[in-house]
């Protein structure tokens, strides 16, 4: 009796609908993937940013699916690099367009929905018969869905015109913000290149930066990241770089900033190394 359940249920269906062999504990895999990026969505919709490279996450589940069903585990490995390349990769979400929500985006995922369906439990030539339309049929579900939680999450009343969110700016008069309870996240949040002069800084986070100021390590002092033309910098965008300017003897630098995030804290940037011999060594970065 157990056995014509399980042939019944979610897991007697998807081999159905694929037209080939799918063990239920890789259907359970691919359904908490799918369940996790969804989740993902939703919780970056609720910060105000949509997907671009995390749509990336949607072949990903479809050559995971397709490496079990062609037995090709070839397949295995390009599905699981699409998945930690729309996890990871610095822009996987952008701040979302202006406008909340975008109600003809609902709609046509709704439509989406429908027709995905349609595919996916029609019988024919249309239907679980061919794998290939059962498991664009899934895609499709999976892709529509996320159109949905992306649109619908977005919180109201929390967006400008130009699609960015409304960040209170930091307060930089003064030593208020960089004596502040500032914290440092467990991954850094910007990169650092040395140069002959300085040093090059550059946002390796998925979200842009507010800036509000730095200074060399152990020296009590406090200055605006510029522009090459001097004017101040507040905002360093997915992927940015700005010139700190260094002298020989300074071993390190210190960033205040905070993520563009309603709720973000103050963070602190550290970097540490070694200075150049005044022999002309090279600096070593700890």
């Amino acid at each position: 009796m157990q056995a014509a359940w399980w042939n019944t249920g979610l897991a007697g269906l998807l081999p159905a609908l694929t037209g080939g062999p799918l063990t239920p504990l890789y259907a359970v895999m691919l359904g908490l993937i799918a369940a996790y990026w969804w989740g993902r969505v939703w919780r970056e919709a609720r910060l105000g940013y949509a997907p671009r490279v995390a749509w990336w996450a949607v072949p990903g589940l479809g050559a995971l699916l397709l490496a079990q069903l062609l037995d090709v585990p070839a397949l295995f490995g390009v599905g699981a690099g699409l998945l930690l390349l729309a996890e990871f990769w610095p822009a996987a979400f952008v701040p979302a367009p202006g406008r909340s929500p975008q109600w003809e985006r609902v709609g046509w995922a709704l439509v989406g929905v429908v027709l995905a369906g349609t595919l996916i439990l029609s019988p024919g030539p249309l239907g679980p018969q061919d794998p290939w339309t059962g498991v664009t049929g899934l895609l499709a579900l999976v892709a529509c869905v996320a159109v949905l939680l992306s649109v619908l999450g977005r919180p109201r009343g929390a967006r400008r015109p130009g699609g960015r969110a409304l960040v209170p700016p930091l307060k930089t008069v003064g030593f208020t913000t960089r004596w502040a309870a500032a914290v440092s996240p467990a991954w850094p949040e910007l990169s650092v290149t040395l140069t002959g002069n300085g040093a090059q800084l550059r946002n390796v986070s998925p979200r842009p930066l507010l800036l509000a100021g730095w200074s060399p390590a152990g020296v009590n002092a406090w200055m605006r990241p510029r522009r090459p033309d001097g004017t101040p910098l507040e905002v360093l965008g997915v992927g940015e770089e700005v010139f700190v300017p260094l002298g020989p003897g300074d071993g390190g630098v210190r960033v205040w900033y905070r993520p563009e995030r309603p709720d973000a804290p103050p963070h602190l940037f550290r970097a540490d190394w070694v200075p150049a011999r005044p022999a002309g060594g090279e600096r070593v970065l700890n």
